[in-house]
């Protein structure tokens, strides 16, 4: 079973998120795609971020009813910071007979090689590489001088481009300009309710 694994911050979850998960379901044929809310993501480390409670309960509502998506706890769960491979560890000894996807976007892809230990990570997983704005393509061959056996890991998608981020979410919503159209309905609604991001 193919199974693409979709971590971030999602703070909020978007239109954007939602798109790209359906587009990577779609093309690169799999079962489902699990959300994975960061806990402590160390990428960010001195960012204010909304709490796990707020952000979980976001993809929670932007995901119903779509039975090829799940939600996962298990970084939020963990204690300390987060880690990609350490997450793909923990799906591996629950899961039996699948094949992980782990769903980037192009500027994370740049980050790749400051990940905690990339090269057993591309031992665990396939890396499914979406486009981003504004982002280029790093040199792929300097990346596999780096890192061996990177280019038969990675699988970079040809997919529009997605101009929308969390960041722009929450600038229009501390600006007071309108935002519903970036998020599902249900999220809107989440975020007026309990008034975050103002």
């Amino acid at each position: 079973m193919k199974v693409g694994l979709f971590g971030g911050t999602f703070d909020p979850i978007h239109n954007g998120h939602i798109m790209v998960a359906e587009t990577v379901l779609r093309k690169v044929d799999l079962a489902k795609v699990i959300f994975i809310p960061a806990g402590i993501p160390w990428l960010k480390e001195g960012r204010k971020i909304t709490s796990a409670t707020h952000r979980l309960k976001m993809v929670e509502l932007a995901i119903s009813g779509k039975s090829y998506f799940e939600l996962s706890k298990i970084e939020i769960e963990r204690p300390g910071a987060t880690y990609t491979v350490d997450t793909l560890i923990d799906f591996i000894n629950e899961t039996n007979n699948t094949e992980l996807y782990v769903i980037i976007g192009l500027d994370s892809l740049a980050d790749f090689p400051r990940w905690k230990d990339p090269q057993r990570l591309l031992s665990l997983c396939y890396l499914v590489v979406v486009p981003r704005p504004g982002y280029p393509l790093p040199d792929i061959q300097a990346m596999e001088n780096e890192m061996p056996g990177l280019k038969t890991r990675l699988i970079l998608l040809n997919a529009p481009e997605i101009d929308i981020s969390s960041s722009e979410v929450r600038r229009r919503i501390e600006e007071g300009r309108s935002f519903k159209h970036l998020v599902p309905k249900s999220v809107a609604e989440y975020i007026q309710e309990n008034g975050l991001y103002v």
